[in-house]
């Protein structure tokens, strides 16, 4: 075939699969079989690979991936993408139709979308063809993940009919409940962790560096804002009609609703059947319709004033409490968990919840029998939120809590002030050594990927590892060959663990890498109790390496900012004890940083020079991430509020308590547009 045959043929193949691609994802009605649609598929691939020159921007090929990105760049927002008010309440609803009434000279009709609960996404077109795609961020900018968005096929890649020369488009990307449980079992099956939520999943593989892997995730897009310049739209609704002529994947569910009453019939109508549709949502969308009247409302410093959200309250059920098991963590803290009969509840089958400590059990005064309430917190996790004491049974007696561990024997301490009882057996009780070797691996740490918590199980259950130095002493003839059938995390099936050659060099490559990990991450990858990253930071600032650590005395551990009694007398206990002497020397050993490389007081600015925060709720980026940026900029970070506090920054779902303090004790409290702005 001649170089100009190719690309005529290549030009008809990719408009022909772009066409069967979006009349399979975007209007489920396939036109041809999808052998023959592979084969078309293969066709192109066949003549890119010959002609690589000929490749076409929009070409389908690119659905499977390949490109790696070791750094995502950063884009700023042409437009900011703002976050919305929220509320629980019809009545608020009312009163928001009731401000927007009194501002415009016309009655607004609204329209109802699906609050999708996934990762906010905004999608970049010049000409017609996708240039980029970028993350929320922080809503002034964020990350470029053009190439892993590319995979996603209700994306499209070349807008269809007529369609303005530069638009923005805004979506969300989720998980299918169907597609998360699939992907989870193959998580599990290989010995990986599952993802708690499709949300959690979604956000994860947007931000992979290997666009193939992105690729084979069941991914999803639902498109709901238009943004540009001169748009031919005086709705908001004609605009999402227009986005669907274009090829953006819509929710049927959107709804035109010309009063605030249908707005509310249209909230209880979905409130019902929410937990039977296919994604997980956690409210509804409300918009004012005409893009006039929107201009017209505009905007505080953090949200339109022309559109909530109304999220669905927590899902309560009722059910009987057949027992009580007690589990117990990396740190010894033993946590009480409740058995119960089996309910249904916001889509899913419990048989779990937390009672959380013996606190708790004695001020809900639960007995075993009880018929309790269940809720899920944040739609997640279950918890016993009361009891119906008219179904007591009068001869129930209170529950007592357990005096020795459960799983070692050791008598149970519970610290003055503390609500969580501890085993103290810390080194010779198994869930506690198998804790510590997972939070040894896990990201925060010394983020080796390639043990998964199955893997780490099975190296406990061959003496392989008794302590996280042993991970330095693993080699190519003990992990190969190893294999075991486990029961998968939180189900009852089985899942079979294998080291194969492959998985032996990656695991070896992981904990081989891990001897580069910065020493303040190490620090905190011992899993000393109370000390987490935050603490375990400050005090390598302060000391720089371990031996001046292991020789500091509890009056100079006290004079390291935050760190209090309770720290200080951990980490004085736990340098005391020979075996965790030795686990540092064979780290050491090892080849482990156990000093500061770099010169942690190197900052951005001194822009937050002198200033205290306490950053509480949730953000577009991790709090991590915003503490990390604070200290770059010289501010501190603290973990309460007080007189002494400069700022509080505060996201959404922030307690409501500390909101009350900042504002008694008159303190500032910043929006996350707020904090940016201070960085300007």
């Amino acid at each position: 075939m001649t170089h100009p045959e190719a690309q005529q043929r290549i030009a008809e193949l990719t408009d022909q699969i772009n066409r069967h691609n979006y009349l399979y994802y975007q209007l489920a009605k396939p036109a041809i079989p999808d052998y023959d649609f592979d084969m078309l598929l293969e066709e192109l691939t066949a003549l890119e690979n010959q002609f690589p020159d000929l490749r076409l921007p929009d070409s389908p090929t690119l659905r499977v991936g390949g490109a790696i990105t070791k750094e995502f760049a950063t884009i700023r927002h042409r437009y900011p993408m703002l976050s919305l008010g929220n509320t629980y309440s019809e009545e608020e609803l009312r009163d928001f139709d009731l401000r927007i009434r009194k501002i415009l000279t016309d009655s607004p009709e609204y329209v109802c979308e699906l609050k999708f609960d996934g990762l906010s996404i905004s999608l970049i077109y010049e000409n017609g063809l996708l240039m980029h795609a970028v993350t929320r961020g922080d809503g002034i900018q964020g990350d470029d993940v053009t190439e892993n968005v590319k995979t996603i096929r209700t994306i499209p890649l070349r807008l269809q009919g007529d369609f303005p020369s530069g638009i923005e488009v805004r979506g969300e990307i989720i998980m299918l409940k169907k597609g998360f449980e699939k992907f989870n079992e193959e998580r599990m099956a290989k010995g990986e962790t599952p993802f708690a939520n499709p949300r959690n999943a979604a956000a994860g593989s947007l931000k992979m560096q290997d666009s193939a892997e992105v690729a084979r995730r069941p991914l999803d897009n639902f498109s709901y804002f238009l943004l540009g310049e001169n748009l031919p739209f005086k709705t908001h609704f004609e605009s999402i009609n227009a986005l669907k002529n274009w090829g953006f994947h819509i929710s049927e569910y959107t709804q035109l609703c010309p009063s605030m009453d249908d707005v509310l019939a249209f909230i209880r109508k979905t409130g019902e059947k929410r937990h039977q549709l296919p994604f997980d949502i956690d409210g509804i969308v409300i918009k004012v319709n005409s893009l006039a009247q929107q201009q017209q409302l505009g905007y505080t410093a953090k949200s339109p004033r022309w559109a909530i959200a109304y999220k669905y309250k927590a899902e309560q059920a009722a059910t009987k409490l057949l027992s009580i098991d007690y589990q117990v963590g990396r740190t010894g803290a033993v946590t009480p968990v409740a058995n119960l009969e089996p309910v249904r509840l916001s889509g899913t089958t419990v048989k779990r919840a937390s009672l959380h400590n013996a606190d708790i059990i004695e001020k809900l005064d639960v007995r075993i029998g009880d018929t309790v309430l269940v809720e899920k917190g944040g739609e997640i996790i279950p918890k016993i939120v009361g009891v119906d004491l008219s179904k007591r049974d009068l001869f129930a007696s209170a529950v007592v809590f357990i005096s020795h561990c459960p799983e070692c024997g050791a008598l149970l301490e519970r610290a003055e002030g503390e609500a969580a009882h501890y085993c103290p057996n810390e080194d010779n009780c198994p869930p506690q050594i198998r804790g510590k070797l997972e939070h040894f691996i896990s990201r925060k740490a010394m983020n080796i990927e390639s043990l998964g918590e199955g893997k780490v199980e099975v190296l406990y259950n061959n003496g392989l590892v008794r302590n996280i130095a042993d991970f330095y002493q693993l080699t190519f003839d003990k992990l190969l060959g190893l294999e075991k059938t486990i029961e998968a995390s939180g189900t009852k099936k089985e899942k079979t663990i294998s080291f194969r050659e492959r998985s032996v060099q990656n695991i070896l490559s992981g904990i081989e890498a891990s001897k580069s990990i910065p020493f303040e991450k190490v620090f905190f990858a011992l899993g000393i109790r109370y000390v987490g990253e935050t603490v375990a930071k400050k005090l390598v600032n302060h000391f720089k390496t371990m031996d001046n650590l292991l020789k500091a005395s509890k009056e100079e551990l006290l004079e390291v900012e935050e760190i209090g009694e309770k720290i200080a007398g951990q980490l004085e206990a736990y340098f005391k004890v020979d075996k965790h002497l030795q686990t540092i020397e064979k780290l050491r050993a090892a080849g482990v940083q156990l000093e500061q490389n770099t010169d942690a007081s190197e900052k951005l600015s001194e822009k937050l020079q002198g200033k205290t925060f306490v950053v509480s709720g949730i953000f577009s980026r991790s709090r991590d991430e915003i503490k990390e940026l604070i200290e770059a900029h010289g501010g501190k970070n603290v973990g309460s509020i007080s007189k002494n506090t400069s700022y509080v920054l505060a996201g959404e779902k922030m307690g409501p308590e500390k909101l009350k303090k900042a504002t008694q004790l008159g303190i500032p409290v910043l929006s996350e547009e707020d904090f940016n702005n201070l960085l300007v």
